[in-house]
């Protein structure tokens, strides 16, 4: 689906229980490969560094339901400086698309530091957009969303389905790499959530297995979750 000349994609939510967790990613790793970011059956570790305004509107924007809602993270996997993402995750009811910038180490020092300057030489669109978010909307550093991904990926549709593990929010940083980093549960209960990604079709024979209409779809937000963890952590 092209919406505004940007290219979108379905995406559905669901909690699952232990027993499904255990019972689905079995089924789906017989039929689809895992994401090359995998270091073993576990998957592999995904933190996210989010940034809002100085309203919180994109927490709010997703607490009220708005149709059109956008989100600023920086990204690492399995704790690597060798692949900084800049990224921008844009929701339209149930479609999302997302934008992606490679940065340096430097480059994110200099952000987290307050110094956007080191921006100004980048020509990419989104790095331009997020260095006025930061200038003049007033984003910053919120919060870090820390979980493990189980990511399964087929060709036909391009679906993606995904398992995500051990939700956990920074506490006390908002620096990526610091390896004094405290991080806190985010949900209470063995609870895994399920994505399910795909464009203009789900083929048949993953729509069977997954059963959709077993599992009731739910609005999660693992970055408002978090937000809510760190809120209580610091009211305990």
């Amino acid at each position: 689906m092209q919406f505004q000349g940007r290219k979108l994609r379905h995406e559905f939510k669901y909690y699952l229980n232990t027993h499904e967790y255990l019972s689905l990613s079995q089924k789906i790793a017989t039929l689809l490969r895992m994401d090359s970011h995998s270091l073993g059956r576990e998957g592999y570790g995904i933190r996210s560094l989010y940034f809002d305004g100085a309203q919180d509107h994109s927490l709010h924007d997703k607490n009220n339901g708005i149709f059109a809602r956008e989100k600023y993270r920086i990204r690492i996997y399995n704790g690597s400086r060798d692949h900084i993402s800049l990224e921008r995750k844009s929701k339209f009811g149930d479609y999302v698309c997302k934008d992606a910038a490679r940065l340096t180490y430097r480059e994110y020092e200099s952000i987290l530091n307050g110094e956007t300057d080191i921006l100004t030489g980048r020509e990419e669109a989104l790095v331009q957009q997020f260095r006025t978010a930061l200038v003049h909307r007033a984003f910053h550093p919120v919060v870090i969303v820390d979980y493990i991904r189980e990511a399964y990926v087929y060709d036909l549709g391009n679906v993606r389905i995904t398992f995500d593990k051990m939700l956990s929010a920074g506490v006390n940083t908002v620096d990526l790499f610091d390896e004094g980093l405290v991080l806190r549960e985010a949900i209470l209960g063995p609870l895994t959530i399920m994505e399910m990604k795909y464009d203009s079709f789900l083929p048949d024979h993953i729509r069977q297995i997954i059963e959709t209409e077993r599992h009731v779809r739910s609005s999660i937000s693992k970055y408002v979750i978090c937000r809510e963890a760190r809120y209580r952590h610091f009211k305990e």
